[in-house]
């Protein structure tokens, strides 16, 4: 569904993308692994249109979308779920969706999908008048998820989801995620909690220093003894 082929690209003079190559398939959960620093976020902020590549291309369906604005991804279906709070607490859980559609050309339609979100996320519906400030941390991240939905997206972009979260919550979350890719929505991911994003993904991405050393399906990633090492707190299984 998407391409990266040798992108490079950084912010100034400082290159943090260094030739960077993987492509991922459609209704599928990918996940970017790798230390601090490694170009993880960079990479989604390349794909959205939020950092100007040096060189490379994004493809999207075959469709070079290299020089594309986010509102222009937007429009090609592909979302962006950016790390940390991304709410207007004070207002409502509503409110905060219908500003979710606000890009849509044909805004009557955006009551009918506000339905649809809340069908998918029935805590919102409940909490649906009230300030947004009130919702837990993972209804929260529910919210943002939900908010992304709107526009019918065809390719999630979602960045360290489980930051801040308890455990239970996290789970709530992934499980979230497993089920809108049940639903044929692609995942492209970047998490913190390795392990348990590598165990509900179809593949997994190792990047380090703006490359990527690895490439596999996420399986193959958590039985690899220099990944556990390296990447999941450990050697797994004793490897």
């Amino acid at each position: 569904m998407i391409e990266l082929k040798n992108l490079i690209g950084g912010y100034g003079n400082m290159t943090v993308l260094n030739g960077v190559s993987f492509k991922i398939e459609p209704a599928t959960i990918t996940t970017i692994i790798g230390p601090n620093g490694a170009g993880k976020s960079t990479v989604f902020k390349a794909i959205f249109g939020l950092l100007k590549v040096q060189s490379g291309q994004v493809l999207l369906n075959g469709e070079d979308v290299t020089r594309s604005t986010p509102a222009q991804m937007l429009a090609k279906g592909v979302s962006y779920v950016p790390q940390g709070r991304n709410i207007i607490p004070q207002l409502s859980v509503y409110h905060n969706l219908e500003i979710g559609g606000i890009t849509l050309k044909d805004q009557s339609t955006l009551s009918v999908r506000i339905e649809k979100v809340m069908d998918r996320f029935p805590i919102l519906r409940e909490k649906q008048n009230q300030q947004a400030i009130v919702l837990s941390g993972g209804q929260q991240k529910q919210l943002e998820i939900a908010r992304a939905l709107l526009l019918d997206p065809k390719l999630m972009l979602v960045d360290e989801p489980s930051i801040g979260l308890s455990p239970q919550l996290v789970r709530e979350t992934f499980q979230s995620l497993t089920g809108l890719r049940d639903q044929g929505v692609t995942i492209l991911m970047v998490e913190q909690n390795a392990k348990s994003a590598l165990a509900l993904s179809d593949f997994g991405v190792v990047l380090e220093l703006g490359k990527v050393r690895m490439h596999e399906e996420a399986s193959s990633l958590l039985n690899d003894p220099r990944v556990g090492q390296l990447f999941l707190g450990g050697a797994i299984d004793g490897k």
